[in-house]
């Protein structure tokens, strides 16, 4: 008799917010250093000091994040039954062949850029240094963070691959 997987507990929300979240957060910095310069639009160089203080903001932001998305997502689903049927669909073979949650992947990385804006916006004046986005750069940079997002979601697909995670059973 096979067994229910369950639902991920507090551990697991956290962790993996904060891994997906500081992959995001440091290409967000990225591109939107480059959608900036692109656009010549606002004023963002932070230094590498400046970047790890926003990223010790970050890093809280993400737990509360990620406490908050479980909330969400247990009252919504309670149960996780949808997100346990997922799990049974990929182990198999019914999940996506390529992309892991590639709609996921990209929402998730224009969420990141927008939220890497958000965090550094709020807490310059804390650090005492200046940020300045425009509306367009944060959506520039959010649009160029999606190639990291696939990129992300293509990495993890071969990661299964090769290790023939949701290959059907015969």
């Amino acid at each position: 008799m096979a067994k229910t997987p369950k639902p991920p507990g507090v551990a697991i929300w956290v962790l993996v917010t904060l891994l997906w979240g500081t992959v995001f957060y440091w290409t967000s910095i990225f591109m939107l250093q480059l959608a900036s310069v692109k656009l010549g639009e606002g004023s963002f160089h932070p230094s590498d000091s400046e970047q790890w203080s926003v990223y010790g903001v970050q890093v809280v932001v993400l737990i509360l994040f990620a406490l908050l998305a479980m909330a969400v997502r247990g009252a919504l689903d309670p149960g996780n039954t949808q997100q346990i049927q997922r799990w049974q669909n990929i182990s198999e073979g019914k999940g996506e062949a390529l992309f892991i949650s590639f709609a996921g992947s990209l929402a998730t990385s224009f969420f990141f850029t927008a939220l890497t804006a958000l965090t550094f916006l709020g807490s310059s004046a804390y650090f005492g240094f200046l940020v300045s986005f425009t509306l367009p750069v944060v959506l520039l940079a959010a649009l160029f963070n999606v190639g990291a997002g696939i990129a992300a979601s293509l990495i993890v697909g071969f990661i299964f691959l090769i290790a023939k995670v949701g290959r059907k059973r015969s």
